[in-house]
């Protein structure tokens, strides 16, 4: 299962012919995509109104990571050892790669961000 961040939906959604659009067209068809609820609400609340109820609808076919009493001791968790190594993430994308970790899914993003996590040992990522 692969955790598909906003980064990578936006690049899709902006071109069609995009390698990101083709590589996630092939993810979505092999049912290998999980949309985690922090990047449901960040692709519906960037579309328009006119573009909101089909991408509200063609989203509805993923399965949705949604968040645990337990996927919040684990960031806890995860802000500590990323400060032990002076390092800082913003609370969106621990609460990704936190549902990404509990569903066993590999975390496919364009952030940096993810790239750093991922040498914490945080969350494996996916590069198509």
């Amino acid at each position: 299962m692969i955790a598909v961040d906003t980064s990578v939906w936006v690049a899709a959604l902006r071109a069609a012919r995009s390698p990101e659009a083709v590589a996630l067209g092939a993810l979505l068809d092999a049912d290998e995509v999980a949309l985690p609820v922090p990047v449901r609400i960040e692709i519906l609340s960037g579309a328009s109104s006119r573009d909101r109820v089909a991408l509200r609808k063609a989203l509805s076919a993923l399965p949705v990571i949604y968040p645990t009493d337990a996927t919040w001791t684990l960031i806890d968790q995860w802000v500590d050892r990323a400060g032990e190594s002076h390092q800082r993430f913003g609370v969106g994308d621990l609460l990704i790669g936190a549902l990404a970790r509990e569903a066993g899914a590999l975390v496919w993003s364009l952030d940096a961000d993810f790239d750093r996590m991922s040498r914490l040992g945080l969350v494996d990522l996916y590069e198509p």
